[in-house]
């Protein structure tokens, strides 16, 4: 009877063990915790995921939040959402432009500056005008390029609502271009209730959570994958006005917007964002000819077309929300990929090696997943250098760059090469019997 009893317990620690085993192996794959989220029932796109208590809230700003979610809000001021835009009048430091060299026939003077936009990789600048008798901003005629320390002219008329205007960026009033993402408040109230990117952003508004901490706020992650997305592409997809899908540009002289008027985390962004349009095979001053950006804040156009968003990836499995982590400035690195695709999961690579899956050093450059797969692409302004990674998640071939111009990762790094060098060794790894067309 002992001796059974011995062999019973004997083999549950086994089956306990290997069950653990098995636990932590998949989650070291990155398949516990995602899969899950992965998985769910896809909500259609037109379903309204708003809590309805939050349908009567207005916005209180994010010192509020902070008296209960300190951890999340001290987090939160460390990325660069929060400082997208910031008071000039309570900290005249966050100029980051060189006054000296101001171009004489500058719209503004240093004095004239009451907000800055960016800072990063531009900045611009907000003097005070106001228009019809309201509160409001112009943008000046040039903007600091971080990137290359010096004045660039910065013409809205050139954007594609400029015919919607009369004349330059002085008659182009912020409220119709700028402040829908970059206040919080603004996108659906029309009402500065804070400057930049903070919490009700991304949750909506949150007077009846304050009132009583029971009332659901927006949580984006516990939408279904493709829904959780639409906080971020409403303001990370380019788009177009939505009234434009029935109205002309005349039609909306000085009332075009340039953000999703009237969305609210958990709506349907469908019913309120009408995206840049693309068309396959065309190069236009956003995309290039295969669909890769050509300008910065385009990720969203792109990702909703890469495979990772149709499987259920969301912009929050890379990127912590708070922090505004994992930027191409500042990217995680391979860690952050092989999340999910670590050497042996089902998704990938399929070689036994990072070397045997590269055909480069795994210390290199050539072995960086990003560096392949997220080659930078795109601009901040025209004469900027390429800092924009793509969110297209795909090899971009030579081909593509000999048909698009579009850059590609061979040539990216291997600048004394030609696109045939590239070709030839992409053959010879045995990678182009079929992709090549």
């Amino acid at each position: 009877m002992l001796k059974r009893n011995i062999i019973i317990v004997m083999t549950l620690i086994i089956i306990i063990a290997i069950g653990l085993a098995t636990y932590f192996f998949l989650q070291e794959k990155g398949i516990i915790g995602n899969y899950l989220k992965f998985t769910q029932d896809r909500v259609r796109t037109e379903v309204d995921l708003q809590p309805k208590a939050q349908k009567k809230a207005h916005y209180v700003g994010s010192q509020k939040c902070a008296e209960c979610h300190s951890k999340e809000h001290k987090m939160s001021l460390h990325s660069m959402h929060s400082k997208m835009i910031q008071d000039v009048k309570k900290d005249p430091t966050v100029i980051v432009a060189n006054f000296d060299k101001l171009p004489t026939d500058a719209n503004f003077k240093l004095e004239d500056i009451r907000y800055t936009i960016g800072s990063k990789f531009k900045q611009r600048y907000m003097i005070r005008k106001d228009f019809k008798g309201k509160e409001d901003y112009v943008i000046g005629n040039y903007q600091w390029n971080s990137e290359l320390k010096k004045w660039q002219a910065y013409k809205l008329q050139k954007s594609w609502y400029g015919k919607a205007f009369k004349g330059t960026n002085s008659d182009m009033p912020t409220s119709l271009t700028c402040d829908g993402c970059h206040f919080v408040g603004f996108m659906s109230g029309s009402k500065r209730v804070e400057p930049a990117i903070k919490c009700e952003s991304c949750h909506g508004a949150g007077s009846e959570h304050i009132k009583a901490p029971e009332t659901a706020m927006y949580k984006t992650t516990a939408a279904d994958p493709q829904r959780s997305n639409e906080v971020c592409l409403q303001c990370h997809m380019r788009n177009r006005d939505k009234r434009m899908e029935s109205q002309t540009l005349n039609e909306l002289f000085e009332q075009v917007k340039d953000y999703p008027a009237g969305y609210e985390p958990g709506k349907p962004l469908k019913d309120y964002k009408l995206p840049a349009p693309f068309h396959a095979g065309f190069e236009s001053k956003v995309f290039w000819g295969n669909g890769a950006a050509k300008k910065n804040r385009t990720q969203g156009n792109e990702f909703v077309r890469s495979t990772m968003y149709k499987h259920g990836v969301t912009c929050v499995s890379c990127h912590n929300p708070h922090l505004a982590s994992n930027t191409a400035e500042k990217p995680d690195g391979d860690k952050s990929c092989m999340t999910c695709h670590a050497f042996g999961a089902s998704i990938g690579p399929h070689q036994s090696s990072l070397e045997a899956h590269t055909r480069h050093k795994a210390d290199s450059k050539g072995s960086s997943c990003i560096e392949c797969h997220m080659p930078k692409v795109a601009k901040h302004t025209g004469k900027s250098p390429l800092t924009v990674r793509t969110h297209l998640f795909a090899f971009i071939f030579p081909d593509e760059t000999r048909k698009h111009g579009v850059p590609n990762a061979c040539n990216s790094c291997h600048k004394d090469k030609d696109l045939d060098w590239s070709e030839k060794q992409l053959d010879d790894w045995g990678m182009m019997s079929w992709e090549k067309k």
